[in-house]
């Protein structure tokens, strides 16, 4: 087993962990690479919203969270934007072109001259389109600065062949492409009145915390990516049950969370900065989400949780730590095959010790 804490350390460049590709000046930033997930990743044990279920004759026990790696091979690519293609002209739409924008969770396909993005996956995954689909339907007249589901279709999953297709608002990137610390908590605190006021309820939303002890099961098997030993898999192992703990015990109120509201999650529009990809939704504290505003720093968004009011900014500290055990975890997952993802594992492993004996 290598301890990966030993490893001579890797420069990874942010950019690299944006799973984003622009074509030809047109882009959707549909996830971020840092905390890769298989189809099961979405908390066993959650049952679909009633509506939800209402849109497949498939069960979706799991709402499985799909994978933040590509889903389906490459020479799968011209039938599932043929699948695409279908199914928007089946609503209406008019389709001459599709230009594939991104293979990550599922492949994104800008469709003209209808001016659609059109998500699609195996129908395997369609537990976790509903379950987004259902969200962006709750939230639609929540004011929260979200990615909208195509206004002109039925807002539900559309099942074509061996795929399942949601179709979505296209909108055309904007610069900067950087973020200012003060507008990030400014569409962050936007997004979280949204999600608070909106009649989002029930046991089918998993909470944060099913995540971490979805992280300890894959930590606590040795079997998993043995590379992860030693030192760092008992780091990993401590420091996700000690931050559990400590979380809980400040008793902090929870609401709707986006789950992973990092940057790869964040689109600038003409219309402001809107939040994308809705299947990570959870339910915990505000500062969870805050944690998210930066992964590969060498510490918490400081910055982000200044600007946000009524943050608490020592559960802020405590909850970067606990994310950064977590999807340092996931590469413990098995057939884990994120690229980079052992040099990212040796980064984060270091900013952990640095953390934890700061």
């Amino acid at each position: 087993m290598v301890d990966l804490g030993t490893q001579a350390p890797v420069l990874i460049e942010h950019g690299a962990h944006l799973a984003a590709l622009i074509v030809g000046g047109h882009g959707w930033i549909v996830g971020w690479d840092v905390a890769p997930r298989r189809s099961n990743r979405r908390q066993a044990g959650y049952s679909m919203p009633p509506a939800a279920r209402n849109l497949s004759p498939l069960s979706a026990p799991t709402a499985a969270r799909t994978a933040m790696v590509p889903v389906m091979d490459a020479s799968e690519h011209p039938r599932a934007v043929a699948a695409c293609r279908a199914v928007a002209a089946a609503c209406g739409l008019r389709v001459d072109d599709a230009v594939v924008l991104n293979d990550s969770n599922r492949l994104a396909v800008h469709l003209g001259p209808c001016d659609v993005l059109a998500r699609v996956a195996p129908r395997s995954r369609q537990s976790g389109a509903e379950f987004e689909v259902e969200l962006a339907r709750r939230l639609a007249d929540s004011g929260a600065p979200l990615a909208t589901l195509d206004p002109r279709v039925e807002p539900r999953v559309y099942e074509q062949g061996d795929f399942a297709v949601t179709l979505w608002t296209y909108y055309e990137p904007q610069l900067p492409h950087a973020i200012a610390a003060d507008e990030y908590a400014s569409a962050l605190g936007r997004l979280h009145t949204g999600m608070r006021h909106a009649d989002v309820t029930g046991d089918w939303l998993p909470n944060f915390m099913d995540r971490v002890d979805e992280a300890q099961r894959l930590v606590d098997d040795p079997t998993n990516n043995p590379e992860i030993g030693g030192a760092d898999r008992e780091l990993l192992g401590t420091t996700l049950r000690t931050m559990r703990r400590a979380i809980i015990d400040r008793g902090a109120s929870e609401q709707l969370l986006h789950g992973e509201p990092h940057s790869g999650n964040v689109l600038r529009t003409r219309d402001g900065l809107l939040f994308v990809d809705l299947e990570t939704c959870c339910r915990g504290p505000i500062e969870f989400d805050i944690a998210h505003a930066t992964i590969n720093a060498s510490g918490p968004p400081i910055e982000v949780s200044a600007h946000y009011a009524g943050a608490d900014q020592s559960l802020v500290r405590e909850c970067w730590i606990l994310m950064l055990a977590m999807v340092t975890t996931w590469r413990c997952e098995p057939g884990d095959d994120l690229p980079n993802g052992r040099a990212m594992a040796i980064d984060w492993i270091r900013q952990l010790r640095t953390a934890l004996d700061s």
